[in-house]
Order: C-alpha cells, then structure tokens, then sequence
C-alpha cells in the first residue's frame, strides 16, 4: 500500500491528510492546534524569519511538520508524494526558501538592499531535502504563487469554489488571518490581500481557539441565543441559551458544559448579537462588567469585539479596493464566494449584516478549506499543476498591494472610525464621496446561502482527525540587570513567558505573540529585557 500526504501550512497552523494513492481515500487528519513560530499573523512570522534567519525558522516549522505527519496513521516508508499549499511566505519557510523578496516589497527597496526575487512558481522537489521524515524519492508537489503576498492558498480558493468558472461579477475571499481576496469581472481578476489579523482565527482573542472540539462558532437566535459548539466531529451542535440583555445563561442540548473557547466565528456571530441587542456603543459593552458571558466560563469583552471589528474592517477596505479599482458599483455584485474554517461556519447573513461580505451580495456560497482540498486534489493528479500554473500567470497582471493604496488607506481609516468612535455611518459615506469614493450601501433582503460543506475539513479519514499540541520551541536567555521581580512574566497576555531559576527567561514560541506584542519587553522596570536577545533551543 503507497500513500500520499497533502498539507495546507497555513498562518494559524498546519492541517493534513494521509491519503491512499491507488484509490485516492483519505485516511486520517491531523492539525496543530496554532503556528510553532511567535507571532499571530504573517508579519510577526515574517519578522520573526528575518531576525533569526530561514534555516531556524525552516527548522521549526519542518519539525512540527515532521511531529504532525508522524501522527497519521500510515506507514511513512510507504509515502511517495507530498503535496503543499499555503501563501508565499509559508511555503517559502517549508521549503527553506530566502523571504527578502516578501520583506521588502517593489524593486527600490530590492536594489537598495541588494535583494535577488525568488521564484516561486509550480515544481516538482525532493521531499528529503527538504527535510521531511519519508523514504528517498518522495516527490514534494508544489502549486504556484500569483505574486508577491497571493499565493497557492489563494489560487486554491478560486479553483475549488467554481469563482473562475463564474459569468457573472463575483467576490472570493479567504477567511483568515491573511484575507486573500480576488474579484472577478468578465474575463479579468482582481487579487488583493488584507492583512485583517488573528481574531479571524479565534487568535487574540481572551478565551479562542482556533475551529475544533468544543469551539463556540455561532449563536443561533430563538427568543435567546444558542451557542452552536463544535462536537468531536467538527459539527456545530446546540449548546446553552444566553439572554445578553438580562446576563441569563439556561443549560440547554448536547453541547451543555462541554464548550473550552470561541473560534472566529463565534465571535463574529456575538459582535452581530451585540448590535442587536444594542450592546456596543463607542468602542465598549455596556453589560454590567463589560462582557458577554456564552457558556462553561467563555466570554468576549470589549478588547475582542473591538479586534473583531479591525479584522471586519480591513476586510471590508479591501472588498471595496477591489471594486474601486476595476470600477464596479456594489450595486452590480450579487455572488460571493465564502473560504476557510471562518468562511465555512461564520452565520452569512451576520457576517453580511456585520460587514464581512459587501451588502449587495445576495447569493452567498460557503465552502471548506480549499487549500487543503487542492493539495489533495494534486496528490491524485499531479499533473493539475500545470494547469494551475496556466491560472497562476493569466492573473498576475491585476494584483493591487493594499499597503500604501490611497482608497484602502481612505476606508481603513472609516472602519476604525465607526469602531473606535462610533462614527456614523452617515459621516462615513460624506467623508468617502469627498475623496471620490461611492457609497456604502445598507444591506437589503435576506440573502439565499448555499452551505456547500458541513465543516471545514468535509472529510475527516475513516481514522477521524488528531490535533497535534506539541509544536515549537523554546526561546531562553538571561538579561544583563534582571532583577528577577516577573513583571514580564505577569505581563505576558498569552502566559508564554516564565522565568525560572536564575532568572532566566523562557518563552514558547508557539504561545508567544512575537513582535505583534512586546509587552514582556515594554513592562520591565530596569529597561534590560531584550526580545531579540533571547536565543532558540530544540
């Protein structure tokens, strides 16, 4: 028996497949339960690889592949192929490919600094070099990039979900951390890339997890809220009932008592049932301690909906980027296109209400993990990469680099406005039509929803899924002047940091938010605490 492994490496973790070649059956599933390298979004990931360089960083991410594919199920002497997707920046940490290029982007700042651009487009590796524990002459399948920060991943979403097979205008986005996005005009594509943040992932968020067992991933409205929580087969199922208005929590159906956190869309859905119940009012909750409270000990305070809300927000600038550009109204865009965990159990009609999805769209369609579908897909046939290729250069002409755009900036600006300051929306379309900008239109009508898959991951492997804990390493080292009081310690919002005998420090990088936080650094009182002091150990 041969076997196949496809992995999605994306920004929140890495998810697999061990696949059976000659009928294409999926065995099992494995995912980490985050990313093993510090950070909560690609930058911190793509910082954190510039200061300590690609070998470690290549080296922590190939040795939670190595922990991850060892927990299949399956012969790993047997496995001939393995297949990949993911954005740039994540592939090109896998294969151990330099991130300059990605780090500094245009071709100033490359001469300036005397960087060479790698290629990233499709190809067939040795899955040895580049470090995976399988037998010698393991193929690695690589998929193509678009450019720069849209990649494999992006690609991914609009082969699987029928968007590039579409007549009609349509809008595609990935749910996560990284937002990849791409809009569809006749024969012309638009891609861009919001970097909208963790909360999208359950990440940042005080009680999140990312989409598992036990993850709270909507709220279902009966005369009171019901928490949908994730079973151990990844199926929303009914849980508590919770009137936010009285701060009354009713035990109630098969998910009573066994909720641990809140994914994204969970969140999503409370941010939605906040508005509703006119909960947030400038930047705050205006419950009686400043929470709302869902069930077993999970709640969402004012720092998460306002995280929350960043995240919509860069979304929603970068749907209307892409209109302004090709110069398209909302008005003339009906289908929306829905990808990712977030993409798959997020409540349409809320993330519509909310701003997560342009208000015109009215035929809303949600599917999976595309990136993970594609991998496997090229398991089965490798030679759909080539195809992929074909798709990969025919888009490249149309991708807009959010960072620095003028109407991405202009709307970015609103969207914090209104979650910051409570600014009218009213004010938000004068202040836009004076730049030359439309107008945001309010939602109308309840929009028809096709759910194309029950989960994220629809097919699980007759071994069902394993989630990988152990990931990362760990970060240690003394500062000169420490006088050992553990204010970073104490600081440290994701309990990542301790510091142990002789007051030396240890962070795990998996837990760590990297350059996204620095409070460890920020709160010590004698001013000795270096981050980047600290060195890597395996």
């Amino acid at each position: 028996m041969t076997y196949g492994i496809s992995l999605d490496i994306g920004t929140s973790g890495t998810r697999g497949h061990a696949v059976e070649l000659e009928t294409g059956k999926i065995i099992s599933t494995s995912v980490t339960e985050c990313h093993p390298l510090p950070g909560a979004n690609i930058m911190d990931h793509l910082t954190f690889c510039i200061n300590v360089g690609t070998d470690v960083a290549h080296k922590i991410l190939i040795d939670t592949v190595n922990k991850l594919i060892a927990t299949m199920g399956v012969d790993l002497k047997q496995v001939e192929k393995v297949s990949i997707c993911g954005n740039p920046i994540q592939l090109s940490l896998f294969q151990g490919i330099p991130v300059d290029d990605l780090a500094f982007a245009g071709e100033n700042a490359h001469k300036a600094r005397g960087i060479q651009e790698q290629k990233r487009d499709a190809g067939v590796f040795s899955a040895v070099d580049v470090g995976l524990n399988v037998k010698d002459g393991c193929e690695l399948y690589v998929p193509p990039s678009i450019r720069h920060e849209i990649g494999a991943d992006a690609l991914a979403m609009m082969y699987k979900s029928g968007f590039l097979e579409q007549k009609e205008n349509c809008l595609v986005t990935d749910y996560g951390t990284n937002a990849e996005m791409a809009l569809k005009i006749g024969d012309e594509i638009y891609t861009g890339s919001a970097a909208a943040g963790p909360a999208m992932e359950g990440q940042s968020i005080k009680c999140g997890m990312l989409a598992g067992p036990g993850a709270i991933s909507d709220l279902e409205y009966d005369f009171k809220w019901i928490c949908k929580v994730l079973d151990d087969d990844i199926i929303p199922k009914d849980g508590d009932k919770v009137d936010f208005g009285l701060e009354i929590i009713e035990p109630n159906g098969p998910m009573h008592g066994k909720a641990k956190g809140i994914t994204g869309t969970g969140v999503i859905a409370a941010v939605a049932a906040a508005m509703d119940d006119h909960l947030w009012k400038k930047g705050k909750l205006k419950t009686s301690d400043g929470k709302l409270h869902l069930q077993d000990g999970v709640y969402i305070d004012s720092h998460d909906i306002a995280e929350a809300l960043k995240a919509i927000g860069a979304m929603r600038a970068g749907h209307f980027t892409l209109l302004e550009h090709a110069g398209i109204k909302f008005s003339e865009l009906d289908i929306m296109y829905m990808a990712g965990a977030s993409g798959t159990y997020v409540d349409a009609v809320k993330a519509r209400q909310v701003g997560l999805l342009p208000p015109s769209c009215n035929t809303i369609y949600q599917y999976g993990n595309t990136s993970l579908a594609m991998a496997t897909d090229i398991l089965k046939d490798p030679e759909l990469l080539d195809e992929l290729q074909d798709i990969a250069n025919g888009i490249r002409a149309n991708h807009i680099m959010f960072a620095g755009d003028k109407i991405f900036e202009q709307i970015y600006m609103q969207e914090l406005a209104v979650c910051d300051e409570g600014m009218s929306m009213e004010m938000y379309n004068k202040n836009n039509a004076m730049v030359g900008i439309q107008e945001l239109p309010k939602p109308k009508g309840t929009p028809t929803v096709h759910r194309m898959v029950q989960r994220d991951i629809p097919d699980l492997g007759e071994k069902g899924m394993y989630i990988l804990h152990d990931i990362g390493t760990e970060l240690r080292g003394h500062m000169e002047g420490c006088i050992g009081c553990k204010k970073c310690e104490n600081e440290c919002p994701e309990h990542a940091l301790t510091v142990e005998a002789g007051n030396e420090i240890v962070v795990k990088t998996k837990n760590c938010l990297g350059t996204a936080c620095y409070r460890c650094q920020f709160s010590c009182p004698k001013k000795v605490y270096k981050y980047d002091n600290l060195k890597l150990t395996f």
